[in-house]
């Protein structure tokens, strides 16, 4: 199903960069703050290969400027193009919001831009056409991938590290630790063997968009174009493939973290009115005052509902409500949309779109901002399991905003794509 095919990365010397300091989060997540700060951090950081210096320069921007950078840190050889096509086996060690270290593995290669209505490559949340059209720009200056789409696979038997394992005990593999304390290892794979049991396993298997549905949308949108110009360039043309990042969704490294929701606007329901708007549903309540203690309340007595439709409500009055009932089949976001944030509160989808919630990530920060007046109740959530993301994309669903948080973002600068005829 999936085409995967090995590539010449175009990748940092580390000989002339220190690779942990040129290493960037997505340029989606950038705050304007931390773009002055990581254009300020080095020369060569990667955060100057995705983004103008000042976030007012974006909508005037033809991002000529960065394809120039491009060009020369490869004259300067900075940025070295790999002599022969690899897979590129990542390692990435990081520590997870409850103090745990975990190892994610995953690969670099390139991947066969497919429609949606395949189902081959498959999205789990919807897209918006400012970003699209950004990245759009960038795409057609540079004629390069500059980071990568990160999906995920089905692997419940975790066959493919092996395959990978040698690779990282050679001399060439690359190592950094990059400003979150995650340290990373990349290594080359190239050994034909290897590489067609990476693109025979591959083959049988769908993919779901983690991360990158706006660079993923944008990818195709391109290929359009270039087929439309070049009807002769054929299947195998440098534009009908994207430089992709592929993890195994059920290895214990790749986290599915929750995005909790807090309630901006409106004020918290009396009790009377949450059994009102909210029958059938079960609820406790447990008296918590600090902001510190809400983690250990949702292990004990939230994570424990998981195969059911659960939330806690919190309105920063010490007591705070554990609801659920059965899941009946159905995603517990959706649910929770439905029946809590519309039905109890009555945000309907234009205004949760006009910025009626948030979505933070850390629910101890959610507990602060709550105190320190910043909305009216947080709802905290479990994650979803990847069995739902892959049973939602499968039948063609698509998740409520800010659903899922694939746990930690893949950095931009570990490895970057020339589109151009001798990847292969």
């Amino acid at each position: 199903m999936s085409d995967v095919r090995p590539f010449r990365a175009l990748r940092y010397d580390p000989d002339r960069v220190d690779l942990g300091r040129v290493l960037v989060p997505p340029y989606d997540v950038i705050s304007a703050a931390d773009r002055e700060r990581l254009y300020a951090s080095d020369p060569h950081s990667a955060v100057r290969l995705e983004l103008t210096q000042s976030v007012s320069e974006e909508a005037s921007t033809d991002y000529s400027e960065i394809r120039e950078t491009l060009e020369a840190w490869q004259r300067e050889r900075f940025l070295m193009r790999d002599p022969e096509p690899a897979f590129y086996a990542s390692r990435q060690a990081f520590t997870a919001p409850d103090g745990q270290r975990h190892v994610r593995e995953g690969f670099f290669g390139l991947l066969r831009l497919e429609d949606y209505d395949r189902r081959i490559v498959r999205p789990h949340e919807r897209t918006l056409e400012g970003p699209k059209a950004d990245r759009l720009k960038i795409l057609r200056a540079t004629g390069a991938n500059l980071s990568s789409v990160f999906l995920l696979y089905e692997d419940r038997e975790d066959r493919l590290p092996p395959v990978f394992a040698p690779e990282f005990d050679a001399d060439d593999v690359v190592t950094a630790r990059d400003e979150t304390g995650a340290d990373h290892s990349l290594a080359r794979v190239t050994d034909p063997d290897r590489v067609s049991r990476v693109r025979r396993f591959m083959e049988h298997r769908s993919l779901v968009i983690a991360d990158g549905h706006h660079r993923y949308e944008t990818a195709l949108r391109y290929r359009n174009e270039c087929r439309e110009a070049s009807p002769e360039a054929g299947p195998d043309a440098p534009f009908e493939f994207l430089l992709a990042y592929c993890a195994n969704t059920f290895a214990p490294g790749t986290l599915l973290l929750p995005i909790h929701r807090l309630i901006l606007r409106g004020s918290p329901p009396s009790e009377e009115e949450w059994c009102a708007r909210l029958p059938g549903w079960e609820v406790s309540r447990v008296s918590v005052a600090a902001a510190e203690d809400i983690p250990k309340l949702l292990a004990e007595d939230l994570a424990p509902l998981s195969d059911r439709i659960a939330f806690v409500a919190d309105d920063a009055s010490g007591t705070l409500r554990i609801f659920s009932r059965p899941a009946d089949d159905e995603l517990s976001v959706r649910v929770i949309h439905r029946e809590v944030i519309e039905g109890v509160f009555g945000l309907d989808q234009d205004a949760v779109g006009s910025g009626a919630i948030s979505y933070p990530k850390d629910a101890v920060q959610t507990a602060r901002d709550l105190r320190a007046g910043a909305g009216c109740v947080a709802l905290y959530l479990n994650a979803l399991s990847p069995d739902d993301v892959f049973r939602a994309t499968q039948s063609g669903e698509v998740m409520p905003q800010k659903s899922t948080f694939f746990y930690p973002k893949l950095p931009t600068g570990l490895v970057f794509r020339q589109l151009s005829e001798n990847d292969g």
